[in-house]
């Protein structure tokens, strides 16, 4: 035998496998149930030159299994932006954490973890789910508008090879069979049309149409996601019952934008805090719990606009011209007087001391900068720090910590340093801290530090005719708010809706396509059958065609079974029947001879 006919026989046993044979049969009528490609491998294969290579690499970046797993390595990068500070939320938390941990910082710092969504490698994941995405969708839709713009395929020559089959003989001529399974198929809201001497219909593109829904949503999400981050604005400013606010970078606490944002965006408007409320749970396991919590405020939407009046609660911000506007804490501020040795005053005013516990037990620091002079007439600076709680327990009945966050008890303790605050050095300094580096601790007559427990109209004297310092009986609450622009929340919104509806969709929806095929029998009988193919297997589809089957069984019915000749053992004797003058039932025949 020849090389040649030797190729040709094994080209022909490869094309006789069972495989072979039936994608031979189906032809079109197995293909594009789905628009996903083809996944290529080049292992055995062919040597690949350079623009092989690229075609072979952009196939596999773009498959659905490379973007599933990239979505996987974003969602494994964004574990360190949750357990490790960040610079882009709080700055003064990585500081602290960098103090604490000074053998792992220099390594977070060369792997950018401090800074993970701004990284390289976090930008480089997120750009290849990107691209990735983007390459497996377009070809995809495309080929899926073209299956839309087509017709089902015609029906395969050997339909009993189909996993869901039923066939049965009927009275009906063949196109009356295929006119009713033509307008059964189309009330049951398929495809159909006529092909030959079958009827192709199909249904379920509402589950590619779901597929690609929920890949294009994924994409309007990273979208959402990158607009967020790049044109966000949020800054934090602490307020005063009676102060007011100017949406100005100047005016804020602390304010962090995106890379892009132009803070010449702030929206011109202004509030003021014209009263808190805030009632506690006073009985049973939830005591000390917040019952009402809001901040009534004024405030105008343009520059020299009308004044408005609004209610601001947690989780419910005051929105102002696509600016939000949360309210996220809440805290006490003593009204204190300092007077010198003369009983000058040298301060008077509200201020505010930070919470640092449910029951807003507070701490903070009161600066006297400018106006003090000690006995001799030397100009100098006070610092005191403060601790106050709202409900004292008593004298004798544990430490000072607050026992209800309302004012039912107030107490404020305090202690006295004189000499110099440090605001002079250039240094950025916080004002809820008092840095004593350069001053000295007030002392009482006998040498001991100085420090004083205060009911509201309670004066403490400074030793030495230095002075004195009152804690007025008016004690201001203050609010904290967050002003915060994100213009990707609504195009996040909407991507996380459309992802949910299409996975929804690629679910629980079975692309199907249904064969009717009527044609009319050696015997002259029609015979119909019916088969479905799925795009994967399913108990459901056997049980659909069979429902079809049953509707159309009821306008095609079933024509009679022939009568079979019975053989020579089946015959059973019986008695001799005179035929002369009668039938089998022994009646005359008509025109029978005698």
């Amino acid at each position: 035998m020849s090389k040649t006919e030797t190729t040709t026989a094994a080209d022909t046993d490869a094309a006789s496998t069972p495989e072979a044979r039936e994608a031979r049969e189906l032809g079109d009528a197995g293909s594009q149930l789905s628009t996903a490609p083809r996944e290529e491998s080049v292992i055995g294969g062919p040597s690949l030159g350079p623009l092989g290579w690229l075609r072979w690499f952009w196939r596999q970046l773009t498959s659905m299994r490379v973007a599933l797993i990239l979505l996987f390595m974003l969602s494994l990068a964004a574990i360190p932006g949750s357990l490790i500070p960040q610079n882009s939320v709080d700055e003064l938390k990585v500081q602290t954490f960098q103090e604490k941990h000074e053998t792992v910082t220099p390594i977070y710092d060369k792997l950018q973890l401090f800074d993970v969504y701004s990284s390289v490698w976090f930008s480089a994941i997120y750009l290849l789910l990107f691209i990735s995405l983007i390459g497996c969708i377009v070809p995809r839709t495309w080929q899926f508008v073209g299956q839309l713009r087509g017709r089902p395929p015609g029906a395969p020559k050997r339909l009993n090879r189909l996993p869901a089959y039923t066939t049965w003989r009927t009275t009906a001529e063949p196109e009356e069979a295929r006119e009713a399974a033509l307008a059964m198929l189309k009330r049951r809201r398929f495809r159909a049309h006529t092909v030959g001497d079958a009827v192709a219909a199909e249904k379920g593109y509402a589950r590619e149409a779901g597929n690609l829904i929920f890949h294009i949503s994924l994409i309007v999400m990273l979208v959402a996601f990158a607009t967020g981050q790049l044109f966000k604005s949020e800054g934090g400013k602490l307020i005063m019952e009676g102060d007011g606010f100017s949406n100005t970078l100047t005016q804020y606490d602390d304010f962090k934008s995106g890379s892009m944002y132009d803070t010449d965006d702030l929206e011109p408007f202004s509030f003021s805090l014209d009263k808190f409320i805030g009632t506690f749970e006073r009985n049973g396991p939830q005591v000390g719990t917040a019952r009402e919590f809001e901040a009534h405020v004024s405030y105008t939407a343009d520059a020299g606009g009308k004044e408005r009046k609004a209610v601001i609660e947690v989780n419910e911000p005051l929105e102002v011209n696509g600016s939000k506007i949360y309210l996220i804490g809440h805290g006490y501020a003593p009204v204190l007087t300092v007077r010198d040795g003369k009983g000058k005053v040298v301060f008077n005013g509200a201020t505010p001391l930070l919470p640092i516990d449910n029951n807003i037990t507070s701490t903070g620091a009161i600066k006297v900068m400018d106006g003090y002079r000690d006995k001799d007439g030397k100009k100098q600076q006070l610092g005191f720090n403060a601790f106050f709680v709202p409900t004292f327990a008593g004298k004798g009945n544990g430490n000072m910590f607050s026992q209800f966050p309302e004012l039912d008890f107030p107490v404020l303790a305090l202690t006295g340093y004189k000499g110099s605050l440090g605001v002079d050095s250039g240094l950025p300094q916080n004002v809820y801290q008092l840095d004593t580096s350069k001053m000295k601790q007030f002392k009482d007559a006998d040498g001991n530090k100085l420090a004083q427990r205060l009911l509201p109209g309670e004066t403490m004297k400074l030793p030495g005719g230095a002075g004195s310092v009152t804690f007025e009986k008016d004690i201001k609450e203050w609010a904290t708010f967050q002003v915060s622009q994100q213009p990707g929340n609504g195009l996040a919104l909407a991507g996380a809706i459309g992802a949910v509806l299409g996975l929804t969709g690629s679910l629980f929806i079975q692309r199907r396509r249904i064969w009717v095929r009527a044609v009319r029998g050696a015997d002259g009988v029609t015979v119909v059958e019916m088969a479905g193919l799925g795009r994967s297997e399913s108990a459901k589809l056997p049980n659909e065609l069979g429902d079809l089957a049953l509707t159309l069984n009821a306008e095609a019915p079933t024509a009679p079974t022939a009568p079979t000749a019975p053989t020579a053992e089946q015959a059973e004797p019986t008695a001799p029947v005179d035929t002369e003058d009668s039938d089998t039932t022994g009646e005359p025949v008509e025109g029978a001879e005698k």
